[in-house]
């Protein structure tokens, strides 16, 4: 049965309630303001749901996960790391690759990054807890991704391309970046044949939140990005 929230207090059932089907879904309710959010994440538990739909709460399992040190690059990916003319900076424009990740799926087949959610997440961005990656080229906004830092996990969200190889040399990127900060694993959430391909592969929910409970400590300080560059 799900679980229905209430606006006020943060309180999440335990995860084990999730559904097998569909799979990982476990509550709805509740809000996306910076408290929810972050309880949701430090408890393995991400927000996804269409128009017309309330707040959706999901907890799958098993879950994709990428540890830094197992990202595969490609003989062609490192070709376009090295000439294929790209830069790259960390947190410059966290709003407009939201943007750019929600209108490439739009066009695809639908969004869940809501103009709620852009919101949302922006908040979390002011505060120092979201990031994002941009991947230029002749100067020109070509790729990106963002997602949520909590202690030493990355919890991926969304990326976008619009030349090829953008979003994974925006991956490669912040993996770098990670192995530097002593980061010990990115949430992709679920499986996608794109994200396996770079390495990410599935381990089960019990383990996961293992990881979570040992790094995913809620930063009282959190720090933008763009401040270690």
């Amino acid at each position: 049965m799900l679980t229905w929230l209430p606006a006020s207090p943060v309180n999440f059932p335990p995860i084990e309630q999730a559904l097998e089907e569909p799979d990982g879904l476990l509550a709805a309710g509740g809000a996306l303001t910076p408290e929810w959010l972050l309880a949701a994440y430090a408890r393995g538990i991400f927000p996804w749901y269409g128009e017309e739909q309330p707040i959706l709460w999901w907890s799958p399992d098993p879950r994709l996960v990428l540890f830094p040190h197992e990202l595969k690059r490609s003989r062609s990916l490192a070709k376009r790391l090295r000439n294929g003319g790209f830069t790259v900076s960390f947190d410059q424009l966290f709003s407009e690759v939201m943007q750019q990740c929600g209108d490439i799926r739009a066009d695809k087949e639908g969004t869940w990054i809501s103009e709620e959610m852009k919101e949302a997440y922006t908040r979390l961005h002011t505060l120092g807890y979201a990031h994002s990656v941009e991947v230029w080229q002749n100067n020109q906004l070509v790729g990106g991704l963002y997602g949520i830092a909590l202690g030493r996990i990355f919890f991926g969200e969304s990326m976008f391309s619009h030349v090829n190889d953008a979003s994974k040399v925006a991956l490669v990127y912040l993996v770098e970046h990670l192995i530097s900060h002593n980061f010990v694993l990115i949430d992709c959430q679920v499986r996608t044949p794109h994200l396996t391909r770079l390495g990410a592969r599935e381990i089960e929910r019990q383990e996961f939140m293992r990881y979570l409970d040992q790094y995913a400590v809620i930063d009282l300080s959190p720090t933008h990005w763009a401040n270690d560059q």
